[in-house]
C-alpha cells in the first residue's frame, strides 16, 4: 500500500552549531528556526511541519547537547535530552570528520539504549570532497546501531530530498495532525523575537550574544492591516553590553533593526514599523522568574 499517509515526530538532535536550524528551515521551505555562527543559538525545542502527499513530518529542532554552565544552559539540555524519548526518529546530524570528540561520544551514550530508529545525518558535505564521504561514513558506522546514514548540506539543500524519504521509511501510518498551510507551532510574537535576537547574534561579537534574550513588549496591527507596529526590548546582562548594542550613535541597534525589519516583514507579510530598546537585567540566566519571562518554560526545567 504505497499511497498510505505516514506521519509521525522526529527529533534533530546534536551538538551546537552542526546546522541543524538550517537543515529545518531547508526542508520545511521556510525560516523559522534561527541560524548563527554561534553556539547555543536555539533555546527552546520548535515544532515545524513537512506535509506532503506522503504524509506528515513533525519536526523539534531541539537546542545542542553541551555542558551546561548556568541555569539557561540545563534548561537547554534537558529539552534537548528528554525530546529523544518522545518521537518516532532522531536524526542525529553531525560534521564531516575523520575524528569523533567527546561531545559526540556523550550523545552517542544517550542514544545507546533508544530503541527510536537513528538516522544518522553528516551534514556540511559542500564542505568536502566527494571521495572522502565514505570515509567520514566508515569513522562514524560503528559508534551506534544507526538505522541509516545520510550525507547532506543543509545549506545547499543537496541530498535532502533523499534523507526525507528515508524519514518517511521508518514512520508507521497516521493521521494528518496539522492542515498543509501549517509550518509552525510557534506563536508569531516568539518567532519575531528570534529573529530579532538571531540579528544581534550575527552583528555582535563572541562576548555579548549568549547573555541576551528579546521580548516583545507590543505587536499590534493597524486597523487596516497595511502596517505592524513591534516594540521589542533587547535583554543584556551588563551595562557595557547595553552600550555595545546600541553602538556609537545609535548606529549598531539601527542595524540591527533594519536587519530584522526585512525578515520580520517577509514573515509577516505586511510592512512592519519596529522600535527596537535595550535594558539590562543582571544575571537573568539564573533566573527563574526572568527565564519564563523571556519565554523559556518553568515546567521544561
Amino acid at each position: 500500500m504505497e499511497n498510505e499517509f505516514k506521519s509521525g515526530f522526529v527529533t534533530l538532535i546534536g551538538r551546537p552549531n552542526v546546522g541543524k536550524s538550517t537543515l529545518m528551515n531547508q526542508l520545511i521551505g521556510m525560516k523559522i528556526a534561527i541560524t548563527s555562527n554561534k553556539p547555543q543559538t536555539t533555546r527552546n525545542r520548535i515544532q515545524t511541519v513537512y506535509t506532503s502527499e506522503k504524509g506528515q513530518i513533525i519536526f523539534l529542532d531541539t537546542p545542542g547537547i553541551h555542558k551546561a554552565k548556568n541555569k539557561l544552559g540545563e534548561y537547554m539540555v534537558s529539552v534537548a535530552e528528554r525530546t529523544l524519548g518522545e518521537v518516532d526518529v532522531v536524526l542525529w546530524l553531525v560534521e564531516p570528520t575523520t575524528f569523533i570528540g567527546a561531545g559526540e561520544r556523550h550523545i552517542a551514550e544517550q542514544l545507546s539504549n533508544l530503541k527510536t530508529p537513528v538516522i544518522l545525518v553528516i551534514n556540511k558535505i559542500d564542505t568536502v570532497k566527494k571521495e572522502e564521504i565514505l570515509t567520514f561514513i566508515d569513522t562514524y558506522k560503528d559508534i551506534c546501531n544507526f538505522a541509516e546514514i545520510v550525507p547532506v548540506s543543509a545549506l545547499k539543500g543537496e541530498n535532502t530530498d533523499n534523507l526525507v524519504d528515508t524519514i518517511f521509511k521508518y514512520l508507521k501510518v497516521g493521521p494528518q495532525f496539522y492542515d498543509e498551510d501549517t509550518v509552525t507551532d510557534q506563536p508569531e510574537r516568539q518567532i519575531v523575537a528570534e529573529l530579532i535576537r538571531e540579528k544581534v547574534l550575527r552583528r555582535m561579537d563572541d562576548e555579548i550574544p549568549h547573555g541576551i534574550a528579546v521580548a516583545i513588549d507590543q505587536m499590534k496591527t493597524r486597523r487596516h492591516g497595511h502596517i505592524t507596529d513591534i516594540d521589542a526590548t533587547i535583554v543584556c546582562e551588563r551595562d557595557s553590553h547595553k552600550g555595545m548594542i546600541i553602538g556609537k550613535q545609535g548606529a549598531m541597534i539601527k542595524a540591527i533593526g533594519s536587519d530584522a525589519r526585512v525578515e520580520i516583514e517577509n514573515l509577516l507579510d505586511t510592512k512592519v514599523n519596529l522600535q527596537l530598546w535595550v535594558k539590562v537585567k543582571k544575571d537573568w540566566r539564573d533566573s527563574d522568574f526572568l527565564m519564563k519571562n523571556y519565554g523559556y518554560n518553568k515546567k521544561e526545567l
